[in-house]
């Protein structure tokens, strides 16, 4: 595994979030400290998190986005202070079968993006994962028009939303997407003091970059992220995000957490298993679930 630094020349803002790309990039075999930015602030990683995030984008690949600094300056200027992956793969096509071996270890044979009614999945997945440790469990769903709804209206996408496509034994998972499967209206509230162990965020398709340009998802992630890193319970330390796009190969990716290294870029390939394994390992989650037993964990590259 090839581990570099990419150095950001600018300033972090006072938000925790960069506001522009950095102007020069150069290669070292060390990073760069940057304890007000939005990485690299705290001594050493916790052992468990008490929250983790995921952000899912749509459609792009590495660099569409990350080499793209004149329509994605957000998102490079966080990548520089943060940390990303040249090498992230999808596991599937389209987009609903990257979302659901993300959260259930495998694609569970679809090929498709159909509504939850051609695929009620009775299969262990995450969020069911996270309940049964005894922690808590949402999903946020930008566009959504009531709790875990089943079928697409407006901007919002059901296969975008993976919690929905769970029914789970005798119908619990479906009874957990009904109180936990929400607007992302609800978002802003439950980050001021009620943020959920696991949280799942899926932009609308325009902010998600399925349906608008790149430019759009990057002033998007410019106003939402920052709002994460200034928060208590990102500055408390235990809080990893993650933002990912569901295909193409090599898709982009940014991996934020208090002590990983600013500016660090890892050439060793993942996929949405690894993500899954390392999301149960930080979490401390009992067993993994299927594919994720073999695949890449992102924590020790990353120093999560």
């Amino acid at each position: 595994m090839l581990l570099l630094a990419l150095a950001a020349c600018s300033a972090p803002s006072s938000r925790f979030g960069p506001t522009a790309a950095p102007t020069n990039a150069t290669t070292t075999t060390t990073t760069r400290a940057a304890p007000a930015g939005p990485c690299g602030w705290a001594s050493a990683a916790p052992q468990t998190y008490e929250h983790v995030i995921w952000i899912w984008m749509e459609n792009h690949t590495w660099p569409q986005i990350l080499g793209n600094r004149a329509a994605a300056p957000y998102e490079v200027g966080l990548a520089a202070q943060c940390a990303t992956a040249t090498a992230y793969h999808d596991v599937g096509s389209p987009s609903l079968p990257n979302y659901i071996a993300a959260t259930s270890g495998a694609t569970q044979g679809i090929t498709d993006d159909a509504s939850p009614a051609s695929h009620p999945l009775t299969v262990d997945n995450l969020f069911r994962q996270v309940r049964a440790a005894g922690g808590t469990e949402r999903s946020y769903q930008e566009g959504m028009g009531r709790p875990c709804q089943l079928a697409p209206g407006g901007q919002y996408a059901v296969k975008h939303n993976p919690a929905a496509y769970y029914v789970g034994p005798a119908g619990s998972d479906r009874a957990a997407c009904r109180a936990d499967d929400v607007s992302f209206d609800t978002w802003a509230g439950d980050l001021d003091g009620h943020l959920p162990t696991f949280a799942f965020i899926t932009p609308n398709l325009c902010h998600d970059t399925h349906d608008c340009a790149v430019a759009t998802g990057d002033a998007w992630l410019a106003q939402e992220v920052p709002k994460i890193l200034g928060s208590t319970a990102y500055r408390a330390g235990r809080t990893a995000i993650f933002v990912v796009w569901d295909e193409n190969t090599p898709m982009p990716n940014i991996v934020i957490g208090p002590a990983v290294p600013p500016g660090r870029v890892v050439t060793q390939t993942f996929d949405h298993y690894g993500l899954l394994r390392t999301t149960e390992e930080l979490l401390a989650l009992p067993g993994r679930l299927g594919a994720a037993g073999a695949a890449a964990s992102l924590r020790v590259p990353f120093n999560l």
